[in-house]
């Protein structure tokens, strides 16, 4: 078992937990969890961890599970984060992972931290909202009316924002305490997202991430949101080290054009899509290891290719 919890004080007085997993003396990969989420947001099945030679580091992003929150956040804000634990730990180089919501704040690391970042990977990320970035049609284009109704929210502000929140953390824990796999049952997810959260590993961790990544109150997904509203605080543009852009055409929750304009608008990616795979991507055993052979080793998932990094 790894160590679920420690904790650092960051350079502006804040707590920042995290958690530990793998080979702790391996090759350093920081994973970002997504929107809403903790640091128990990770494979459970440690040992995939310390076979392929990592030490695999999760945090509560500002905000969530043990995290202090930090009010006013933007995106850009998570790289000295990021920054603060790897020196906490002793990590000079290091990979950079993350899904969903956590897939801009990896951008940020890519962008901010390019002498310390080695490969850096965005699955299912979120796009910028307006200029430069999706605009609020094509932002919204295919995205699950839930998902909308909170972009409304967020929109409205923090004071509308934070109530819907709460109200929907306290239906979520209702429903993952009878059943798990029903955590996203009011979306209309793909076949391949609802195999996915079936899994009895899939299971395990929402039932952990639900009832810990809102220990302390819903700021973190307040933060979030509003984050992903207004201005990322950086430019994609300025991203200068490798990335892989990963993204399913099946996605409900974070729509294919929001891949397809990462894939044209962060310079030299590398870029991966499944025809078939949702937000949750497909068999995590498979996916770990050709991540970890990203991050580490620079080998591309097969079927990966290299657009032109030109705007969309």
């Amino acid at each position: 078992m790894g160590e679920p919890l420690r904790t650092l004080q960051t350079p502006d007085g804040r707590t920042l937990a995290y958690a530990i997993w793998g080979d702790p003396d391996g090759f350093p990969v920081l994973a970002l969890h997504g929107t809403p989420g903790c640091r128990f947001s990770r494979w459970p099945k440690e040992e995939i961890f310390a076979e392929l030679g990592v030490c695999w580091v999760t945090h509560d992003r500002a905000g969530y599970g043990q995290s202090d929150r930090h009010h006013g956040r933007v995106v850009a804000d998570e790289a000295a984060d990021v920054a603060a634990l790897a020196d906490e730990l002793g990590f000079d180089r290091f990979g950079v992972t993350g899904g969903s919501g956590g897939g801009p704040h990896v951008l940020a690391c890519a962008a901010l931290l390019p002498d310390r970042v080695v490969r850096a990977t965005c699955a299912v990320g979120v796009a910028p909202l307006g200029s430069p970035g999706l605009d609020e049609d094509a932002w919204l284009a295919g995205m699950d009316p839930e998902n909308v109704k909170e972009f409304r929210w967020a929109q409205a502000g923090e004071d509308v924002l934070t109530p819907e929140l709460e109200a929907e953390q306290k239906r979520v824990e209702e429903r993952v305490s009878v059943d798990p796999s029903s955590y996203l049952d009011d979306f209309e997810l793909c076949d391949s997202d609802r195999a996915e959260m079936a899994r009895p590993e899939a299971m395990q961790v929402i039932r952990e991430v639900t009832f810990e990544e809102a220990a302390n109150g819903v700021g973190g997904w307040v933060d979030d949101d509003l984050a992903f509203v207004k201005p990322w605080g950086f430019d994609v543009a300025t991203v200068a080290v490798p990335v892989l852009i990963k993204y399913g055409l099946t996605d409900v929750l974070v729509p294919p054009a929001h891949g397809d304009w990462l894939a044209a608008n962060v310079p030299g990616c590398i870029v991966h899509t499944d025809e078939t795979a949702g937000h949750m991507g497909s068999n995590p055993e498979e996916l770990i290891p050709e991540n970890v052979h990203w991050l580490r080793d620079g080998i591309a998932p097969e079927g990966s290719t290299s657009p032109s990094a030109t705007a969309a």
